[in-house]
């Protein structure tokens, strides 16, 4: 999985210096393997990553930071976060953002994180949004991992 996360952010690199953003990664060593499609991974990877860096775009008065981590979360599962120092998501608009074809951008088509929930979900995953203290947005994928020696077991 930081593999998979390592090269996404190799992609967005000139992203993140042509909007005077900085990249802070907190990768955790020894992930359980997830058993998933990595090009589709990568899709969502890349689009949480572009998001947060537009978010961050308008931003002139601090410091502009992409954090992406890596961790095992409390029930075993793989979770990637990708957080953001933008201006963070209107709270009426938090439920909506996964619907397909809503858009808060003048550009946007609206699907892009309606896609990315149904790839997580498809993987038997979870993708889902929370605000980050003091400014910005967290998004957070968490992906289930099978442990070949316990297959099967409840």
């Amino acid at each position: 999985m930081n593999d998979l996360i390592g090269e996404v952010l190799a992609v967005v690199r000139g992203e993140l210096d042509a909007h005077r953003a900085s990249l802070r990664s907190e990768l955790s060593d020894g992930l359980p393997t997830v058993w998933a499609a990595q090009t589709q991974l990568q899709q969502v990877l890349l689009n949480l990553v572009m998001n947060a860096i537009e978010a961050m775009s308008s931003v002139t008065t601090r410091e502009r930071v992409l954090i992406v981590k890596s961790e095992i979360g409390a029930s075993g599962d793989v979770l990637i976060t990708v957080e953001d120092s933008g201006t963070g998501i209107d709270p009426n608009h938090v439920d909506r953002v996964f619907e397909a074809f809503f858009t808060t951008k003048a550009q946007g088509m609206g699907m892009g994180l309606s896609i990315c929930r149904s790839i997580v979900e498809s993987h038997g995953g979870l993708l889902s949004i929370a605000p980050r203290k003091p400014n910005g947005s967290s998004f957070c994928v968490m992906l289930p991992t099978t442990a070949p020696d316990n297959a099967g077991d409840d």
